[in-house]
């Protein structure tokens, strides 16, 4: 099976963007996170992603926001999955990624997914990681969710694409909790933030996302529609 009929699959059930990586391009992964310390036979690494809807982001409430949210991570994991079931026809073993399913890494002091889907994404050519640390692509902004898929077959590899952030640094100035002060984001004072329940509406809601917001590449070219609302925030 060659990258163009993988790709076929993917966008066939459903996904927006997917891309390529070879196992080459996971050297500087965490140890422990690779994807060859998941599947050891793992040659390739099939990334993809799914629009968020844009009008989330301007809601004064944050429920729509949140409840897509938490409506798109069992909609990735489907799609791994039946992606999976597909190539299996074919005889080709593979491997889905949780799309929000972390793990406490005692090294490094982080949650980590079982790989890290925007670092997938970005080797795989969807986009590259921004300073706010969310992964922007060309077509959707940081308005996309990611999934990944492990395959123990060399397929051709999507070219890198060029850092589209310029590290303007608006998103570390709007950060409310200064959690973008460090290079590396600090997660855990950013999740206590954003994540959290609300005790007068008695519901569990993500109340920010303002590194999201604020970027100038957060739409994408196909979100432009969108912008002066944004702007009249």
């Amino acid at each position: 099976m060659d990258s163009k009929k993988v790709k076929e699959i993917m966008y066939s059930l459903g996904a927006d963007l997917c891309g390529i990586a070879d196992i080459g391009r996971f050297s500087d992964a965490p140890k422990g996170y690779h994807p060859l310390d998941v599947l050891p036979t793992c040659k390739s690494v099939v990334s993809f992603g799914c629009r968020f809807p844009v009008g989330t982001l301007i809601c004064k409430s944050p429920i729509p926001y949140t409840r897509v949210r938490n409506s798109v991570t069992p909609k990735m994991d489907a799609i791994a999955l039946d992606f999976c079931i597909e190539m299996e026809k074919s005889e080709i073993v593979c491997v889905p990624i949780p799309t929000n399913e972390s793990q406490w890494d005692k090294n490094t002091g982080r949650y980590r997914s079982l790989i890290s889907l925007k670092h997938a994404a970005q080797a795989a050519g969807l986009g590259t990681i921004g300073r706010h640390s969310l992964l922007i692509t060309p077509e959707f902004g940081s308005m996309i969710w990611l999934g990944a898929v492990l395959c123990d077959v060399a397929l051709e590899p999507d070219k890198l694409k060029e850092n589209i952030c310029d590290n303007c640094n608006l998103c570390v100035n709007a950060c409310p909790i200064n959690a973008l002060e460090s290079p590396e984001m600090d997660q855990q004072k950013c999740w206590n933030y954003a994540f959290g329940d609300d005790e007068e509406i008695q519901s569990w809601r993500i109340i920010c996302h303002k590194c999201r917001d604020i970027c100038p590449y957060n739409l994408g070219a196909k979100n432009s529609f969108i912008k002066g609302s944004m702007t009249a925030l």
